[in-house]
């Protein structure tokens, strides 16, 4: 109960607060599809979304509406230069609506993460990348 108190205060912060990212912080689609090897990938979604299909080379790093979401981002960044460049994806739904995007790139700049960029997923995973042919892996295992 305490950890379900905690994960819904954390997301009524967040959405009073408004975005806790600027526009330069915003990477689109196009961009992360043409170099997907350099940065630091991490699906922040729901495992289902991720087992399903997922951007090649991401790393599952749970969904950063939850408290147990956050905490496997923490171990997904553990030992990560702070300046590592790390792009934050879900695609569950529509980008205005989606639960994980905001907690998890809040929960990363908090840690002192200075490279941390969310790329936009207008619609959702299928829609705004697997539909324009980037690159994507089917079910796979966390």
């Amino acid at each position: 109960m305490r950890r379900l108190a905690g994960t819904l205060l954390l997301l009524c912060s967040l959405l009073l607060a408004g975005d806790p990212w600027t526009q330069k912080d915003l990477i689109q689609p196009k961009a992360v599809a043409a170099d997907i090897r350099t940065p630091l990938l991490l699906h922040v979604g729901f495992p289902v979304l991720y087992r399903a299909s997922h951007i090649p080379g991401s790393v599952y790093a749970g969904p950063g509406s939850r408290a147990e979401g956050i905490e496997l981002l923490k171990k997904a960044v553990s030992g990560q230069p702070k300046d590592r460049l790390i792009v934050l994806y879900c695609g569950c739904c529509p980008w205005e609506k989606c639960p994980n995007m905001r907690p998890a790139f809040a929960a990363l700049r908090d840690m002192g993460y200075t490279n941390v960029k969310a790329m936009v997923v207008p619609e959702n995973l299928k829609a705004d990348w697997t539909d324009k042919g980037y690159p994507i892996e089917k079910r796979a295992s966390e």
